[in-house]
């Protein structure tokens, strides 16, 4: 089976599609069976701003770095202390994260964000999600949606 692959821009709001951003910054080639939300995209079951506000909440995610940590960390330590009075330091930038992606989880709601968290983040299937919370079969694609929207009212995605 042929894997289905796209090309992504990452940028520092959040990754963008090939195409639709003025200047490249970098690229990367992703496996479109590997995430779920991209999945679910790219069979037209996501809008677009569905999809690029559940990117965002998993990149805040993960810069917040709230996944567990199996391995030893390997992150480049700053000696000479090198950055300037506009820039946050690493710690400040996983703060700020961590306040946003706790802002969006609260804006999708009691009700709405179990699913979110493991679809967008945990990186479950829907099939998998929907067991796990003891749901109806074909049930967590509309929730899923309703909560994407609220977390892309939260992140302004027009």
């Amino acid at each position: 089976m042929p894997r289905k692959l796209a090309e992504r821009e990452l940028t520092e709001e959040g990754p963008r599609r090939s195409g639709t951003a003025a200047r490249k910054r970098r690229s990367v080639t992703v496996n479109l069976a590997e995430c779920p939300l991209t999945w679910l995209h790219a069979r037209g079951h996501l809008t677009d701003r569905q999809f690029d506000a559940g990117e965002r909440l998993r990149a805040d995610y993960e810069r917040a770095q709230l996944a567990r940590s199996i391995t030893m960390r390997w992150d480049p330590v700053r000696v000479d202390n090198g950055h300037s009075d506009h820039d946050l330091t690493t710690s400040e930038r996983q703060i700020a994260a961590k306040d946003r992606f706790d802002g969006a989880m609260a804006e999708a709601g009691p009700g709405l964000r179990d699913i979110l968290w493991r679809i967008a983040c945990a990186g479950e299937g829907l099939p998998a999600a929907e067991k796990a919370l003891e749901w109806p079969a074909r049930s967590g694609k509309l929730v899923l949606k309703l909560a994407l929207d609220r977390v892309a009212h939260f992140y302004r995605i027009v």
